[in-house]
């Protein structure tokens, strides 16, 4: 199979791009990505002179660049062949990590979600539609379904977003039903709880906290901490993803969940604690706007197709801790840049200072 991953240098993605050549020797990648803030090649280093791996670099909101890209007429900027043997031939399958993903950003500077995950969808099930590609997959979030006080979402449930981001989120997968009931395309969407692991950008709560609290800084939780979030390693999620475009029925939905809720606070005292450091490092920060209390989902539909989580998430959280401690090499670039004005401003702001 070859499949165009867009999105692919950001943290899911790259992950994804890791599994599949690892997983399926014979199958290939070529990934778009715009390489916006999140977006990172040293996250594919290990790969990026595999042949089997493409970068090309570009917007999936410019339909001209998505076309190079699933003809394999775009010119490589990553693969050591410069994607001579890919030339000419259509992808297989599409599947699309690419998105603005952050809510705190969404909520701040809406309009880039909105560009990026509504038109950018619509961009690329145009190009499905136009070369009749076999696989679309929709990587969505279980923030579409918004909160739940008990139980948790099947796939059935109505979308009740409450962010610009899970709004924009839930615009797309509509889209993505929507071609599916109009024109027949097989596409598919996957609704995942919150993935943590290697590489992930340190605006996310795990690793913003784990190299804060390595490097002695507060830790800002927001409101009292008891927010709930079901998290699943990245490594989990991509193989449930993988699963779902070769064996998912087009046209549905499949929730991807780890089993593992925890609150905010928790989650804040598991780093302070892989990380040896105490809870004089937490402030509370005033909370977010429209915070949902808890994301539940019921993943049953994805077990069974034959999946399962494979990684504890004891083990998971204390090898992630492990990973930011050893690879400064790879975060301290990014914190020492404008990310670190951006949550200057933002917690100012919170607290009305």
């Amino acid at each position: 199979m070859r499949i165009l991953v867009t999105g692919g240098a950001g943290f899911i993605g790259s992950s994804f791009i890791r599994y599949v050549l690892r997983a399926h020797p014979e199958d290939s990648v070529v990934n778009l990505d715009k390489l916006t803030y999140a977006g990172n090649l040293k996250n594919l280093t290990d790969v990026a002179d595999d042949p089997r791996y493409t970068f090309v670099k570009g917007d999936i909101c410019d339909a001209a660049v998505v076309e190079e890209a699933v003809c394999g007429d775009a010119v490589d900027s990553g693969a050591s062949d410069g994607g001579a043997n890919t030339r000419g031939r259509s992808v297989d399958a599409i599947v699309n990590f690419a998105a603005e993903t952050h809510v705190d950003r969404s909520i701040s500077g809406p309009e880039d979600f909105i560009r990026t995950d509504v038109l950018g969808t619509h961009v690329l099930l145009e190009a499905m539609r136009r070369h009749g590609i076999a696989r679309y997959l929709q990587i969505s979030t279980d923030e579409v379904y918004g909160s739940v006080e008990q139980g948790s979402f099947t796939e059935i449930d109505p979308l009740c977003p409450s962010s610009p981001y899970s709004a924009s989120k839930a615009g797309a997968d509509l889209q993505v039903l929507a071609y599916h009931t109009t024109y027949g395309l097989p596409v598919l969407i996957t609704r995942s709880s919150n993935n943590y692991g290697p590489f992930q950008y340190p605006e996310k709560l795990i690793p913003l906290f784990a190299t804060n609290a390595l490097d002695g800084l507060q830790l800002p939780v927001y409101g009292d901490g008891q927010n709930v979030r079901d998290w699943i390693h990245v490594e989990d999620n991509c193989a449930a993803v993988d699963v779902v475009l070769r064996s998912g029925t087009p046209g549905e939905v499949y929730n991807i969940g780890g089993g593992n809720e925890r609150t905010n606070m928790e989650i804040t005292r598991l780093v302070l604690q892989a990380t040896g450091r105490g809870e004089d490092l937490i402030r509370y920060v005033g909370d977010r706007p429209g915070h949902d209390r808890r994301y539940s989902v019921d993943a049953a539909k994805t077990r069974a197709l034959g999946w399962e989580p494979q990684i504890s998430f004891a083990d998971g959280i204390a090898a992630t801790v492990a990973w930011y401690r050893d690879r400064r090499d790879w975060w301290e670039p990014i914190k020492s840049g404008k990310w670190k004005d951006f949550y200057a401003r933002q917690y100012a702001e919170l607290q009305g200072d």
